[in-house]
């Protein structure tokens, strides 16, 4: 049997729940009850859990949105005229994701094909960047998720400073540069 559309009040209360899923896992990274997304939401946890059977589904639904974002920025910087200007605006853009958002090390590590799409586009921007000479070239697309998941870690430290951020953002990438 074919999924049947959803009623209107019962789209709105889907759209709710992610909204208020997005702004939690963003502020608390996947930890967060379900309850308090309830909550946020303006729902019952029922209406929760008729809509997304676990946390983990609901964790996919918004991941999902978040790394289909990041795949089309990266795959819109592509062709840019200065490769070196498209990579290093593409961290820049991860390291402004990860302060504002806690979730971000759980949605780049989460399997499937949208983590496939990211680390292709990211390829892409990285062997552009190499072949241009703004980049080193024995750097490879997995230590540069490394690279993410240890710095977006830095950047959530409750005594990450912005000023330590902005720091260790710069010697982050003065380290992908050419010697």
């Amino acid at each position: 049997m074919a999924d049947r559309p959803l009623r209107a009040d019962a789209r709105r209360n889907r759209e709710k729940v992610l909204d208020a899923a997005r702004e939690a896992f963003a502020a608390s990274g996947f930890g967060v009850p379900l309850d308090e997304i309830a909550a946020l939401a303006g729902v019952g946890p029922g209406t929760v859990y008729r809509h997304f059977p676990t946390k983990e589904a609901l964790f996919e639904a918004v991941v999902e949105a978040r790394l289909e974002d990041l795949v089309a920025d990266a795959r819109s910087r592509a062709d840019a005229a200065d490769p070196g200007d498209a990579f290093f605006g593409f961290l820049a853009r991860i390291r402004v994701e990860s302060v504002a958002k806690r979730d971000m090390p759980d949605a780049i590590a989460v399997p499937g094909p949208l983590q496939d799409a990211l680390h292709s586009a990211l390829s892409v921007l990285l062997s552009r960047a190499q072949e241009g000479g703004a980049v080193r070239g024995d750097v490879t697309t997995a230590e540069l998720i490394v690279l993410f998941k240890a710095s977006m870690a830095a950047f959530q430290e409750s005594s990450a400073t912005p000023a330590m951020r902005e720091q260790v953002f710069a010697v982050i990438t003065d380290g992908l540069r050419p010697r």
